[in-house]
C-alpha cells in the first residue's frame, strides 16, 4: 500500500469515531463524503488545466464552504445541498433530497478541511476507490445500517467475474447493482488481463458498464463509487438508472450479466389505503417476454436476465437453491431455460 493511500485512508478513518459519538452511522458518513468530495472535484475540474463547466451555480461551490467555520459553514452547506438538488442532470440525481446529517459544526469543519488539503482529481482511481470501498464494507458490517442490501462479499464477486472472464469492447450490466461491486470487479479484470488501446480505454470508461438500482440512496452511492473508479462522466451519460429493472424490457442487450438479485418468495409494494393505513400487496410482473407469471423475485430476475442477455452472452448470477428444485413457476422456468439452451446449441 502506497504512502499516499495509507495517509489518506488514515485521515478518512480518523473521522469515524467522533462522528459515531454524535450518532452518525458509517452510511451517513459515506453519504456526506460523497457530496463533499464531489464538490471538491468539481472545483478542481473548473480550474486549469481542465477548465470544465461544472454546472454548479455561482455561490454554491466548494470555495463557498471551504473558507467558513462553525454555524456559518453548517448553514451554507445546507443551502448548497438544497440548491444542487434542484439542478438537472447528474447534479440533481446525486443531490436530490440531500440533507446535512453532520450536525456538529466542528466535526463538519474538520471533514471539509481534510478534503480540502487533497487534490482529488489527480489522485489515482485506486486510491479513491480504496477509500470508498473500505467505507462501504464498514457500512455493510454495521448491522443497524441494513447495508447488506447492497453489499455482496468481494471474494464472491471476484470469483464470479473470473468465471465469465469479460473481454474489452463488450458490455456488462448488473440489473440490481447496489454500490456497483460487480461492475468495478469486471473493470479490474479487464484492466489487469488486457493491454488496452485508446479506443478500448474510452469504451471501458463510457460505454462498457450499465446498471439499475431501485433504492435511491444506494443509487447515489453507486454513482459516486463508479465515478471515483473512472467509470462514467459527470458531464455525460449516466451508467446507472434509478428504478425497478423488472418493470419493463428497455430493448437493450448486453454481453455479460453479473448480479446478486434480492431473494424472496414474493415481490410486494406498500401503499396507503382509504383509511390511512399501510398495506402491501403482491407485485406481479406481467411482461410478454416472461415465460411464466410469478411474484417470486428470483424467478423474475432469472427471466429478466434471459431477456437482456445477448444470444452469445454469458451470465453469472447468485440464486437460492429453490430456483433449481421448486415446482410450479420454478419448474416452468427450468423447462423453458433447458429448451432455450438446447435450441441455442
Amino acid at each position: 500500500m502506497s504512502e499516499q493511500l495509507t495517509t489518506i485512508i488514515s485521515k478518512v478513518w480518523g473521522m469515524c469515531n467522533p462522528l459515531r459519538d454524535d450518532g452518525v452511522s458509517y452510511g451517513d458518513y459515506l453519504e456526506q463524503l460523497t457530496y463533499l468530495i464531489f464538490l471538491k472535484m468539481s472545483d478542481e475540474y473548473s480550474k486549469p488545466p481542465y477548465k470544465r463547466q461544472t454546472g454548479i451555480p455561482d455561490g454554491y461551490g466548494w470555495n463557498d464552504i471551504s473558507i467558513l467555520k462553525g454555524v456559518e459553514l453548517e448553514e451554507k452547506y445546507r443551502s448548497i445541498l438544497e440548491k444542487l438538488g434542484e439542478q438537472g442532470g447528474i447534479l440533481g440525481k446525486i443531490f436530490r433530497g440531500a440533507t446535512n446529517k453532520i450536525n456538529n459544526p466542528a466535526v463538519l469543519s474538520r471533514i471539509v478541511s481534510m478534503i480540502d488539503t487533497e487534490k482529488w482529481v489527480s489522485m489515482s482511481s485506486d486510491v479513491k476507490g480504496e477509500i470508498y470501498e473500505g467505507l462501504l464494507q464498514k457500512n455493510a458490517e454495521d448491522v443497524k445500517s441494513g447495508a447488506g442490501q447492497y453489499f455482496t462479499p468481494r471474494p464472491l464477486i471476484k470469483a464470479m467475474v473470473k468465471c465469465i472472464r469479460p473481454e474489452p469492447m463488450k458490455t456488462v450490466i448488473d440489473p440490481c447493482c447496489g454500490s456497483g461491486g460487480f461492475l468495478l470487479s469486471a473493470q479490474d479484470f479487464i484492466a489487469e488481463n488486457y493491454t488496452l488501446d485508446r479506443e478500448q480505454k474510452e469504451f471501458l470508461k463510457s460505454e462498457a458498464f450499465h446498471g439499475n438500482e431501485i433504492v435511491a440512496n444506494t443509487f447515489k452511492l453507486c454513482l459516486m463509487n463508479l465515478y471515483l473508479h473512472n467509470i462514467g462522466d459527470i458531464y455525460g451519460n449516466i451508467p446507472v438508472t434509478l428504478g425497478d429493472a423488472l418493470l419493463t424490457d428497455t430493448g437493450d442487450r448486453y454481453d455479460y450479466v453479473l448480479t446478486n438479485p434480492p431473494f424472496g418468495k414474493k415481490s410486494s409494494m406498500t401503499f396507503t389505503n382509504e383509511n390511512g393505513e399501510q398495506e402491501s400487496e403482491d407485485l406481479v410482473y406481467n411482461r410478454q417476454d416472461f415465460w411464466t407469471t410469478s411474484s417470486n423475485k428470483q424467478l423474475n430476475f432469472v427471466q429478466h436476465i434471459n431477456t437482456i442477455l445477448k444470444s452469445t452472452g454469458k451470465a453469472a448470477v447468485v440464486v437460492p437453491d429453490n430456483v433449481l428444485f421448486e415446482g410450479g413457476a420454478g419448474k416452468t422456468d427450468r423447462t423453458y431455460r433447458t429448451g432455450y439452451l438446447e435450441r441455442s446449441e
